[in-house]
């Protein structure tokens, strides 16, 4: 048994337990749904609409918080601390998690990461060729959208609901088209978020970009890695706070470091900032998720690390490379 015991091979293991957590969590500790949740501000995409989930992701309250309480500084004149607690306290919690385990919430507890990991160990098993990286190219035109996604759809456009300038299907923009809210929800037999909209405009269009992009999503899975996580607005919100993080990857780039490649090909999200780093420190980028595998494929001894605070948690060698390489093929990574 200790020829599979990998780093990927722990992960796979959280990865399963967070999911039936944060899935199924509510009908396995409780008997009933409540808004009690674990944190109400995870900084992963557990659903709210899975009403047998044991957690939601703190995009739902911050949007729920720019339509409802923001939104008063402009209509009802409400002072800025009415308008603006609920909003520090979420941003206060998501700030705490990410300090605990920084992206490691990403790579470790997202259900959704954990669903498209489970597509892309699908789409090889049925033998369809996948795509090792994307270009350097595509991977700089795409990670501006998760930004935009963030803004708008978290934040600018709840806000202009709120006002009154758009319609009310536009108060949580992000959870209408959000897949984590079409996945969790089917997980527990619950087909009902898998629908067009004819309440108007606004809402088909919404229902309908949520249907295609659950799709979309899952195709892409088939062999390209972590499609939805590459524009996923909780990036945005984890990367605020993510100098304060005490679990963060470092690279001693001036040890023995001979820019082989091996960290960005093993990389889900096609970091390729890792393999040119030279100076020795955190190099937690806004798209990492800490998922540890740039550590498993690094050949050499020492210049991949897991650090927590001062604390060397995992770092690269020979001999783990080593160990990694020959059940890869058994994993398919």
């Amino acid at each position: 048994m200790d020829k599979l015991l990998t780093l990927t091979a722990l992960r796979r293991v959280v990865q399963l337990s967070a999911f039936v957590f944060f899935v199924y969590g509510a009908m396995l500790f409780t008997t009933f749904y409540t808004g009690d949740k674990l944190t109400q501000a995870l900084p992963a995409l557990s659903c709210a609409y899975d009403m047998s989930g044991g957690d939601y992701c703190a995009l739902i309250p911050l949007q729920h918080q720019m339509d409802h309480r923001v939104s008063t500084l402009f209509t009802q004149n409400a002072g800025v601390m009415e308008a603006l607690m609920g909003t520090l306290i979420t941003i206060a919690t998501v700030a705490v998690l990410i300090l605990i385990l920084n992206k490691a919430f990403c790579g470790w507890l997202c259900p959704l990461g954990f669903f498209q990991e489970t597509i892309s160990m699908i789409g090889t098993k049925l033998g369809i060729t996948q795509i090792v990286s994307l270009s350097r190219d595509t991977v700089n035109k795409i990670r501006p959208i998760k930004w935009f996604v963030f803004l708008f759809l978290v934040l600018i456009f709840p806000i202009l609901a709120g006002i009154g300038l758009l319609g009310h299907e536009w108060g949580s923009p992000f959870c209408s088209i959000c897949p984590s809210r079409i996945m969790t929800t089917a997980m527990t037999g619950d087909m009902n978020q898998i629908y067009i909209s004819q309440a108007g405009w606004g809402y088909f269009a919404l229902s309908l970009i949520a249907d295609l992009m659950f799709g979309l999503m899952i195709a892409l899975a088939l062999f390209v890695r972590q499609p939805f996580c590459r524009i996923c607005p909780i990036l945005p919100l984890q990367t605020l706070f993510k100098k304060i993080g005490l679990l963060r990857l470092v690279k001693n780039g001036d040890s023995h470091c001979d820019s082989c490649s091996n960290c960005v090909k093993a990389c889900p999200m096609d970091i390729y900032e890792i393999q040119n780093q030279t100076v020795a420190e955190n190099i937690t980028h806004t798209d990492c998720t800490l998922c540890g595998r740039c550590i498993e494929f690094c050949p050499h001894d020492g210049v991949m690390s897991f650090k927590y605070g001062p604390i060397t948690l995992l770092s690269s060698s020979k001999e783990s490379f080593k160990k990694r390489t020959k059940i890869d093929k058994w994993w398919k990574g």
